[in-house]
């Protein structure tokens, strides 16, 4: 299974490092077109967007993960940190692992 990455510039350089295949969105425009190409591939597994760029498309993203098993798709912060009300990174693991993290 592979992976895609939606997100801003400096996000997708990272992943684009680590061999990811990733798209800059830089509106919703773009981030609705990057998410139906990722779809369309079939041996993609996991598509990583920010949530920053997920909360341009909220309803589109909601409407995948509904109607579809495949790609899993998982919002990590951005380089802002997490929005508003949403948990940090860190918590997400430390709810995963049950370990106090750092």
């Amino acid at each position: 299974m592979k992976f895609y990455c939606i997100a801003d510039e400096d996000t997708v350089r990272g992943f684009r490092l680590a061999g990811i295949e990733a798209y800059v969105a830089a509106d919703a425009e773009q981030a609705i077109s990057a998410i139906s190409i990722a779809i369309s591939k079939p041996d993609l597994g996991i598509i990583i967007i920010t949530e920053h760029v997920a909360s341009w498309i909220r309803s589109q993203i909601d409407t995948f993960r509904i109607n579809r098993d495949r790609p899993l798709i998982v919002e990590i912060p951005g380089p802002e940190g997490p929005l508003s009300g949403r948990k940090s990174l860190r918590e997400f693991v430390q709810e995963a692992v049950g370990v106090s993290v750092g």
